[in-house]
Order: C-alpha cells, then structure tokens, then sequence
C-alpha cells in the first residue's frame, strides 16, 4: 500500500489499531465508564477520518476494497449507528448486574470493523471475512445477557442459522469461482464459456448467494431466526442487528450485483422482487399477532427490508438514492425505537421492557420517552412530517418509474397494516396507569440516553419536513 491507499484506508485502519488499543485499556484498567468512552472515542475519530478519506478517493486498495462515495456514505452511517448504540449501550448496561461489562464494548467494535469492511469489498475474499467477523462478533452480543434464559437461547439460534446461512454464501461464492475463475465482483459475470456447467455453476452459486444474503437481511422466507433473536438480545445490541448489520449486507450486495450487472438476469430480478412481495406483506401481517414490543419491531424490520427491495429492484440513480435515503431513515427510527425500550427496561429486570403492557401509561408516567417513541413508530409507518413518510415516497417514486405495478401495490397494503400495529403500542401508552403500577416512575433515566433520543427525535423530523440535505449528500457520493 503506498500512502495515497493508506489515507483512503484511514477509518478502517483506525478502527482496526483503536480496537486493540481499547482492548489494553479494559486488560490493564478494567472500568465500565472507562472502555465506553474510549468505544465511544474510537468511533467519533473514525467518523471524523471519513472526510480525509473523501480527499482522495475513490481509490483501489489492493485487489480486494474499493474506497469511494459509495463506500463513505455506508461506512458513515455504520459508524454512526455503531455509535448511538455504544452510548445507549452505556445507559443500558449501568442498570443490569450480569457481570463483567468492559468485553462488550471490545466485541461491538470488532462487529463494527466487519461491518465496515463490507461496502468496501469488491472481492468475494473481504466480503466472507468482513461477514464473518461481523456475525462470530454479534454472536457473542447476541447472549451477552447471560443470566436470562432468552439471551442464551437466542444466541444459540443465532450460531446455527447463521452459520447455515454462511455455508450457502461459501458455496455459492465456490460454485462462481469454478464457473468463472475469478473472486472480483467485477469480472465474475463475464461469460468465459457458454457451456451447460458454466450456466448451471453460476445459476446455483448465485442462488445460494441469494439465499444467503436472505437470511442476513431476514427476508421471507429465510426470516425464522429474526424475531427469536431480537426477542432475546439485550436492546441495544437488537438495534445494532436490525440497523448495522442490515445496512453492511445491504451495502455488499448491492455493489455485488452492479460489478456483476446481475440485475441485467430478468429471472433474477422477478426472484427478488417476489421476495420483496412476501417480505412487506409477510412481515406486516405477522406483526399484527405480536403483543412483544420486541418481536413486533422484528416482524417490521421484515417488511421494511421488503420496501427497501423495492428502490433496489428500480436500479438506476433513482433507485439507489431513494434505497440509500430510506436506509438512513431506517437506522434513524430503529434505533431510536430500540433504545427506548432499553432504557425503559428497569435495574435488574430478567428480561426487558418489551411487552406492549409495559407501555400502559407511559405517557403520563414518562411524557418525553412516550412522545418520542410515538413519533418513531408514525415515521416507521410513513406518516408525515417524519423522513419515513419522504423515505416511502422515495421509493414509490422509483418503483413507479421502472412500472413496477405488484411491489408498489403490496408496499401501500403493507403500509396500511403496518399503521395499525404501530397505532397499537402508541394506543397501549395513552391509557390510564395500571393499578398494580406506580404512579412515578420507580428509576431515573440517564441523562445520556435522553440527549441521544431527542437528537434522533431531530433528525427525524427535520430532514422529513427539509430532506434537501441528505438527498445531496447522497447524490454527491452514492449517486457518483
């Protein structure tokens, strides 16, 4: 790597030296307050090398990253996630007593490196390893809550489909490799022979990439594994799978399919975009049966990745920048969903506040936590003024230009549903207090966890009513 490389290369070179330093602090001075600021520090000095990175890109760093817009606008929004879940993690993991707390601050961030090293790939070699590193990460994330019995049952569910489903991802990227020749994206849609074994190679090892990919994103019908683990995971680290890890998937596979020009197969496109049908309605009608927050919020992110198929299917410029606004609008809502109810969940609670009869009361009990999560799940169903209702419209948009007629028509069915389960929680919060419950809250909620909730609550409501300014963003390095 020559020094240009090395400047482009800078956050992921940061994070990777800042992790192991992180990991000296928590072996030599083992304090929780201590290893979260120094995550939190690492993740604020990584976001602030993207613009240095900006500087000279786009830029080739070894046959296996491609550095350019597109990969600093999904790095930024990782990082950025990364970070709202390292400081609601702070907050979250002051009011439990399962143990040791400093390793969880060391296994987010290798999380964060391998999600971070996704959108840059362009070779299936740093695709596999970024992937992997990300998932043996939120494994442990996932039933780091070891003293309830959900954590570790979730965390065994999440070893075993996680690793079926990097066995379909490996196999696959096998099966293309035998056909072509090649690991690159971009040569490996290249037909080097017209053969019977080349199409049936690289026909099965694409599908099984898909299949792969589905089970990552949790699409129908590769979705079994989502709920059970957004059930059992502490709440911060459920907005880091619903948000970070959909968002680095989405990013690979996105870059995957334009080098490959695999959007050109229309069998291909119509495979997805019956994916894409059985995702927004699948989700939202399985939502309706939930009465776990949780679970709820699960079954939406379904549907959601189901809408966001729907700007990928679009291609073209329109249909990237409509895919990348609703997956920064996404991260905004889930997260900041996610976080409330980790903050809710009260000091040494077996499980967390995730039932809907939890939130009964809540707007008199907790006004400001009750408003805000009121707002979250109205953006999540599209209503204005929130960036959810421009996120959707964004994609009709785009959905509407290509003559996509059965995905828009299952994304308006699925978004009338989805307003009714959301209607359901924010309903359960209006109602009188119960009479087995305090009238005032029995714990404070910290200070932290506040301040990063309404700057959620900002975001979204001022790029609803002004989008202008991630829509240019976009443009100037996803649309380039």
């Amino acid at each position: 790597m020559n020094a240009t490389q090395m400047i482009a290369f800078a956050p992921f070179e940061l994070l990777s030296v800042l992790t192991v330093v992180v990991m000296l602090v928590i072996a030599f001075w083992r304090d929780h307050w201590v290893a979260a600021i120094a995550t939190i520090s690492t993740l604020v000095i990584c976001v602030l090398a993207l613009p240095l990175a900006a500087m000279v890109t786009p830029r080739a760093v070894t046959p296996l990253f491609m550095v350019d817009g597109f990969t600093l606008f999904y790095v930024g929004l990782v990082l950025v996630s990364a970070l709202v879940v390292a400081i609601l993690s702070y907050s979250y993991l002051e009011q439990t007593d399962d143990g040791p707390k400093e390793e969880y601050y060391l296994l987010l961030l290798t999380a964060t490196l391998g999600a971070a090293v996704l959108p840059a790939s362009v070779n299936f070699v740093s695709f596999f390893l970024g992937l992997e590193t990300l998932s043996v990460s939120l494994l442990g994330l996932v039933g780091y809550a070891c003293r309830r019995h959900t954590s570790v049952e979730a965390g065994t569910k999440y070893l075993i489909l996680g690793g079926v489903s990097s066995a379909f991802l490996l196999f696959g990227m096998a099966l293309i490799y035998a056909a072509i020749g090649t690991m690159s994206f971009a040569g490996s849609s290249l037909p080097h022979a017209n053969s019977a074994p080349y199409d049936l190679y690289r026909l099965a090892g694409l599908a099984m990439i898909v299949t792969g990919v589905g089970f990552k994103l949790s699409l129908v019908p590769f979705h079994m594994w989502a709920p059970d683990i957004y059930e059992g995971a502490p709440a911060p680290i459920t907005g880091f799978v619903a948000v970070v890890s959909k968002i680095a998937v989405f990013a690979v596979i996105l870059r995957y399919l334009a080098l490959a020009h695999g959007m050109a197969d229309p069998s291909l496109r119509e495979g997805l975009a019956v994916i894409a049908i059985l995702s927004m309605l699948g989700g939202n009608l399985l939502a309706l049966l939930q009465t776990n927050v949780k679970r709820l919020l699960a079954y939406s992110s379904i549907a959601h990745l189901g809408y966001l198929f729907v700007a990928f299917l679009a291609a073209g410029t329109l249909g990237i920048d409509a895919a990348s606004y609703y997956l920064a609008a996404y991260a905004v809502m889930s997260l900041g969903a996610f976080g409330i109810v980790g903050l809710l969940t009260p000091s040494g609670a077996m499980r967390d506040a995730d039932q809907i009869e939890d939130y009964r009361g809540l707007l008199r009990t907790r006004p400001f936590l009750a408003g805000s999560l009121s707002l979250l799940l109205l953006s999540l169903a599209g209503l204005p003024p929130t960036m959810g209702f421009i996120a959707k419209v964004y994609v009709v948009a785009s959905g509407i230009g290509v003559g996509m007629v059965w995905p828009i028509v299952a994304l308006v069915i699925g978004s009338v549903i989805g307003l009714y389960y959301y209607l359901r929680v924010i309903v359960a919060m209006a109602l009188p207090v119960p009479d087995d419950h305090p009238a005032t809250p029995g714990f404070l909620i910290p200070v932290s966890g506040n301040v990063v909730i309404a700057a959620l609550l900002i975001l979204v409501v001022s790029f609803g009513a002004y989008p202008a300014p991630v829509i240019a963003l976009i443009h100037l390095t996803v649309g380039h």
